[in-house]
């Protein structure tokens, strides 16, 4: 009796496919996966000959590509993953109460000081969720799903994705008291013109929204700079240079004052969004709706107008 390729089909031979299209490379998946390469190219060989197809285009330079058969199949297995996940979640939801893994990713200053001692407290309600945080100084693939959730500077400007505003933040210009008494008083910003200062390098920045030094003070001096916020923040701690800092990251740092209060600073805001398909599943929802609550709860901190973080009751 002909088998179609339904009934030849192993259903798991999709998570492999899946692991595959999205790292690029068998040995990706294979880490991600917990197993060894060839496991992965046997699976991806049985699926092709099940569905008679395919799937990959495989390079030295660019590694497994996706065929058209491939991008075809990938929508359909994203959303067979995405509905197996969340009858998941509604079964071991009514014996276990919420579980599952999420990964969450965000920009590093904000992920280090902010979303992680914020998480403390949702795992602390959830004890059957583990998470991951990813707080780096660059942009996290949410289509390939290097992270479940994301916190980024920028609304993203194209893709399947549930998105929302988090929150306004502020930052300010910092030194160090041992600074300001080294280098002379700064009364006004024609005096900033003789100081050096601590920035991000231009050509590596992630985003755009970063580049506010020269836009704040044009003909700024920079001999020290940095792709990453916490390096900049550790330099100015140095007494050497002054720092444009996120006010939730500098602010509560007593050996740092502000400079020309109320003079020099800019506000940015942190959007927060997920796949589309990821919308069933129940604990993303909630650890957005959670942070949403937090940054809101903790806007004085945010915008500068108090040191003091606060946090949501764990239950």
């Amino acid at each position: 009796m002909h088998q179609t390729a339904l009934e030849r089909l192993n259903w798991d031979d999709l998570r492999f496919f899946l692991e595959v299209a999205r790292s690029g490379t068998a040995s990706g998946a294979a880490r991600r996966l917990g197993v060894d390469y060839t496991t992965v190219s046997r699976r991806i060989r049985a699926l092709e000959q099940a569905l008679g197809a395919l799937l990959f285009e495989k390079s030295r330079s660019a590694g497994f590509v996706l065929t058209v058969e491939g991008q075809h199949l990938l929508g359909h297995a994203e959303t067979l993953e995405s509905t197996l996940q969340a009858a998941c979640e509604q079964v071991s939801g009514t014996r276990l109460g919420l579980s599952g893994h999420l990964r969450i990713a965000c920009t590093e200053a904000f992920g280090s000081c902010f979303i992680t001692p914020q998480l403390s407290r949702f795992l602390e309600r959830y004890p059957h969720i583990s998470m991951d945080v990813l707080p780096v100084p660059h942009f996290v693939s949410l289509s390939r799903r290097e992270a479940d959730l994301a916190i980024t500077l920028e609304r993203p400007e194209r893709g399947p994705y549930v998105c929302s505003k988090l929150c306004d933040y502020r930052l300010r210009l910092y030194a160090t008291p041992a600074y300001l008494e080294a280098n002379g008083p700064i009364r006004s910003r024609d005096d900033l013109a003789r100081h050096s200062f601590v920035s991000y390098v231009d050509d590596l920045a992630f985003s755009s929204k970063l580049l506010y030094l020269q836009d704040l003070l044009p003909g700024a001096h920079s001999r020290l700079r940095s792709t990453s916020v916490i390096a900049q923040y550790q330099a100015a701690l140095q007494g050497r240079a002054l720092a444009i800092l996120p006010c939730f990251l500098a602010g509560p740092d007593p050996r740092l004052c502000e400079v020309l209060e109320g003079e020099v600073e800019v506000i940015r805001q942190f959007w927060i969004y997920y796949s589309e398909d990821l919308r069933k599943l129940k604990r993303i929802t909630l650890l957005a709706d959670y942070l949403r609550a937090c940054a809101e709860l903790n806007r004085p901190l945010l915008m500068g107008e108090s040191n003091e973080m606060a946090y949501l009751p764990a239950d």
